[in-house]
């Protein structure tokens, strides 16, 4: 009896964990570790830009079009076709 409720037990955590890895790559996107906009801000949101750098997210799924730059809050999702997003982007690819 013992052997059988392990056997149960055992089935029951992994249909849970492969459940739990095959939604969260759904919403990630395989080897991500980073959830994914949503929506975008569309206000001109340079000021609160740090850094260099940015990533651009492909719509996929509930992920929109986004570029994603880092605040000292934490990410910014942005609208790629708002102009201060695209000379923001053109002025950190000539840096």
């Amino acid at each position: 009896m013992t052997v059988k409720i392990l056997s149960i037990t055992l089935l029951l955590l992994s249909v849970c964990f492969l459940t739990f890895y095959l939604s969260d790559t759904r919403v990630r996107g395989p080897g991500s570790n980073r959830p994914c906009c949503v929506g975008v801000d569309k206000d001109n949101r340079t000021a609160e830009v740090v850094g260099e750098t940015y990533r651009e997210q492909a719509a996929r799924g509930h992920c929109v079009k986004a570029i994603i730059f880092n605040t000292k809050k934490g990410p910014l999702c942005a609208d790629p076709k708002a102009q201060w997003v695209k000379d923001l982007t053109a002025k950190m690819r000539k840096v």
